[in-house]
């Protein structure tokens, strides 16, 4: 967590016999630290990201309240200090006190200093040297003898021999993880750490964060990488791939080879935590897997080319289409893995160079009804407030997300608050471990996300709770969207969502009463037929109730890859180009023309789906794609396919061969996010550096100098990539990162809007809102095609999701120790529906659409209701979006992954599979 700047008040406290001024509610050992220096008092309990505990009493000092008066001896990490104390923080008497309690720790403790992975970075190997150990007084105990050490996990090990009892542990995984994995056992020299009922890490309910291993200030807790070690050369802070969180990482390296990777405690973003996927999920940038040439598919096999010749038959290509066919018979698919300068580049491109505004990313599939709803509504489509406002709010509501999956770190921020008792509404078809903290848990039917909004937004109205003086002097349209909103059957609605009105009406009530309220929404609410409207929906709960331009309230929409926001923001989209600029518009053209020196095209391209129509059809004869795996990611896997085989020349620039890549004509080898250097956005707008860590594997090049070549070989001058020298076009040509510099957004990033040099933006809308006033949008449900069509054949609903361990399509976590985890995709079904179908738990499942089948293992749970079932798409070998549908939502396209009607029955002629041992560590 982090606090706003602390006010030194104009109190004195004495400390070593000088005055200085305290700042209110701060403890001793804050006070001294900030007086006398981090190592002021040596602490072993003590963590930055803990609360103070108190265990060990090394950080004791001796107390008066009156110069020169008694004394008393007290533990300066969780005692305030006050207005006149007189404070000595090494007298005789306390250094006699620690290095007594130094000895106790040393006598239960094995001394084999020089042979321990964390020798010279151990915190009781500092502290007993500070405290002047020379030697142990007291008989050696035994208890260090009895543990055998836990290597059960792919990443997390236990060495109990060397515990010292501190709770840090414990601490870190209740306060920080909140996951209560870990507590002590036993009395005295009894006392012993215990993992879930006294199991293996692997056996526990541990999600494997890592959180208690960089807590531990021994060697009593690790990991296989042992990042604690001190053998690594060089440490390089950059940001993680895997979601919009946008965690600050430490990566360790030597020799040009990663060793491990720890959680900055300094980081805005993530203050010292992170998941599994950050922390130890990294061994996919250097495996064997890894593309590390060029490749050029001729008689039907792929041959190994020089980047010379990759470039060349590009080039020749894309000149002979537009010669033959014009500019818009390409396009460029981006990548939302990719820092802002490559999508920057990538859309300049397509625009500048080829002449065509089709250009798309991976926001379509996920959060472009986020990006379009908010503009509608607000005027801009980013997320109001910052994460960190969540220790602020007096009520949150998740709707359509998963976030302790998809966004662990924020997803355990807003599971501390909940459990310190801050009402939580949880909107969402599944029983996802939110849910179990819930104050309301609004368990609807997938696809009616609509008519639970208009219930909430009835309820509010009908019992007189909106703020009224907000809506008046900030917004538009209210009287007749509240005509519309009054005019509703909500009879009808609890009907349509399957949930009771009245429990639909606290929750309501709840979040227009509470003093601030905040929400966060994810891919359930977006990837609908109605996705766009029920983003706007949101907006209208939020000014109906005043909780816009406040801290602790607004929207805040959880991106699902890391740089979804960026993508979007330097335009890597049809319709804007670099900062949300309209291409149709004929001033903002012409300053596009004029920044580039060439001419623009003035009409919108084409979105992802309709680059795929349209390759079908033949218009579209070629595709640049970026990062993207799009045949196991997109639905309706064998549209995709087929769009993809009519292709005259299809580019993937990739690092490994995925199902997308085996259709391409030339394969071009990216590099990792560890590998190059550039900016990230996250989910609350924090542009971020990312900073190479090692050189790109042996025959890769760096996304950015990939398109700079082919811009180059295609006519237009654009210099060697830099990141620092791309931003700065950047913020030449994007009006809110006009005052951003790579060397001014520091180590923990700036919020856009950066209008002046290095001022950002934590609240957007607090005066007025981007398009002037907020603006109320109606909207009727309306029942998905895809139910309407084949609710009759296809009686079931699968919704997709993401599991913690893997990402996406997974071709970076399956090749990481995260597959042993999560080994395979599973079915989650009800026992209701499992018995009506013949269905034990294990079995192979055959889920069949009207596009295609895919056969699943069952996993029974009372996670879905009866009706609903659901899954993931993270290993090829099930490919799941074969019964995908083409249905979309009506204004921003973004598929609707989240509404398949199936229906299922137990697989046949499965029984040779292997059966897998389906861990899941939720």
């Amino acid at each position: 967590m982090t606090t706003q700047p602390a006010q030194i008040s104009t109190d004195l406290a004495s400390l070593n016999g000088k005055a200085y001024p305290i700042i209110p509610g701060e403890t001793i050992l804050s006070f001294c630290r900030r007086n006398l220096g981090q190592d002021s008092i040596p602490t072993l309990c003590d963590a930055p990201n803990l609360d103070p505990f108190g265990s060990c009493r090394v950080c004791s000092v001796d107390v008066a309240l009156v110069e020169n008066g008694k004394t008393k001896t007290m533990a300066s990490c969780h005692t305030p200090v006050t207005k006149g104390m007189f404070i000595q923080t090494d007298s005789d008497s306390i250094q006699d006190l620690r290095k007594n309690i130094i000895e106790l720790v040393l006598t239960d403790h094995p001394l084999d200093c020089l042979t321990c992975e964390v020798n010279g970075n151990c915190e009781l190997q500092d502290v007993a040297a500070r405290v002047g150990i020379r030697e142990v007084r007291y008989p050696e105990g035994k208890n260090h003898l009895h543990y055998e050490k836990d290597k059960s996990h792919p990443y997390m090990t236990s060495d109990f021999s060397k515990c010292i009892n501190c709770y840090r542990c414990v601490r870190a995984c209740d306060e920080v993880q909140g996951q209560f994995v870990l507590s002590m056992a036993g009395r005295g020299f009894d006392s012993h750490i215990v993992k879930g009922i006294d199991e293996s890490f692997f056996d526990s309910d541990c999600v494997s964060c890592g959180a208690c291993s960089q807590a531990c200030p021994t060697s009593a807790i690790s990991d296989i990488f042992q990042s604690k070690s001190i053998t690594q050369a060089e440490k390089t802070r950059t940001i993680c791939t895997y979601c919009g969180v946008g965690c600050n990482l430490e990566v360790s390296h030597k020799n040009g080879k990663i060793l491990s990777i720890q959680a900055p405690y300094d980081a805005t973003a993530n203050s010292g935590h992170t998941c599994l996927k950050g922390r130890y999920a990294f061994k996919f940038y250097d495996h064997p897997d890894r593309l590390t040439s060029p490749l050029i598919k001729r008689n039907g096999k792929f041959e190994e080319a020089t980047w010379d010749e990759a470039y060349d038959f590009i080039a020749d290509k894309f000149k002979q289409l537009i010669k033959d066919h014009g500019p818009d018979s390409i396009a460029g698919i981006s990548s939302a893995r990719t820092p802002n300068e490559e999508n920057y580049l990538m859309q300049k491109f397509m625009r500048a160079v080829v002449g065509t505004n089709n250009i798309d990313c991976c926001a379509r599939v996920c959060h472009s009804p986020t990006a379009l709803g908010m503009q509608r509504a607000f005027g801009t489509g980013a997320a109001t407030n910052s994460v960190d406002d969540v220790y602020l709010t007096k009520c949150m509501l998740v709707i359509g997300a998963n976030p302790t999956d998809a966004h662990p770190v924020t997803g355990a921020r807003i599971k501390q608050v909940a459990m310190k008792g801050v009402p939580l509404i949880v909107i969402d078809p599944r029983k996802i471990e939110l849910a179990k903290y819930a104050t309301y848990h609004l368990q609807l039917r997938p696809g009616t996300n609509v008519a639970l909004l208009n219930m909430m937004l009835y309820y509010i109205i009908s019992e007189g709770v909106a703020d009224q003086a907000f809506v008046d002097a900030r917004c538009e349209g209210y009287d007749e969207f509240k005509e519309h909103i009054l005019q509703l059957d909500v009879d009808q609605m609890e009907q349509i969502t399957g949930v009771d009105k009245n429990l639909v009406r606290e929750a309501a009530l709840c979040y227009a009463t509470a003093e601030c309220a905040m929400e966060f929404h994810g891919l359930g609410v977006t990837e609908h037929t109605q996705g766009t409207f029920t983003v706007m929906q949101i907006a209208d709960l939020a000014m109906i109730t005043g909780n816009i331009g406040k801290p602790g309230a607004g929207v805040n929409p959880l991106r699902g890859q890391n740089n979804v926001q960026g993508a979007a923001d330097m335009g890597a989209q049809p319709h804007q180009g670099a900062g949300y600029m309209d291409v149709t518009n004929p001033a903002m053209n012409e300053k596009y023309n004029l920044f580039y020196g060439k001419e623009v095209p003035s009409h919108v391209g084409l979105k992802i789906p309709e680059m795929f129509d349209a390759a079908i059809e033949g218009k579209l004869k070629s595709l640049w794609l970026i990062g993207e795996d799009v045949v196991q990611t997109d639905p309706n896997t064998q549209k995709v396919i087929k769009a993809l085989s009519n292709l005259e020349l299809l580019v993937v620039q990739e690092l490994f061969m995925t199902p997308t890549a085996e259709l391409a004509t030339v394969i071009l080898p990216g590099a990792s996010f560890l590998e190059k250097s550039g900016t990230f956005t996250n989910g609350e707008r924090r542009v971020q550096r990312v900073n190479q860590v090692v050189e790109p594997i042996k025959g890769c090049k760096s996304d950015g100098q990939i398109i700079v070549d082919i811009m180059n070989r295609m006519g237009f001058e654009q210099e060697d990539y830099t990141a620092e020298g791309v931003l700065e076009e950047i913020s030449q040509i994007v009006p809110f990162f006009k005052g951003i510099t790579r060397e001014n957004l520091g180590v923990n990033g700036l919020q856009w809007p950066v209008l002046t040099h290095g001022v950002d933006t934590q609240i957007l809308h607090q005066e007025d809102f981007k398009r002037g006033k907020g603006k109320f949008h109606y909207f009727d449900f309306k029942e998905s095609n895809e139910v309407e069509k084949y609710e009759k054949d296809y009686p079931y609903i699968i919704t997709t999701n993401r599991e913690l361990e893997h990402y996406n399509c997974g071709a970076m976590t399956r090749r990481t120790g995260n597959v042993e985890i999560l080994t395979e995709d599973v079915l989650l079904i009800c026992q209701e529906d499992a018995t009506k179908n013949g269905i034990q738990d294990g079995d192979m499942v055959c889920v069949e659409s009207a596009r295609g089948k895919a056969d699943i293992r069952a996993k029974i749970t009372d996670e879905v209701k009866p009706g609903v079932l659901s899954s993931t798409f993270h290993f090829p070998e099930i490919m799941l979006n074969n019964i995908t549908s083409d249905e979309h939502c009506s204004e921003a396209m973004c598929p609707e992954y989240k509404v398949v009607s199936c229906r299922i029955r137990k697989a046949k002629n499965l029984g040779a599979r292997k059966p897998g041992a389906v861990q899941e560590k939720v």
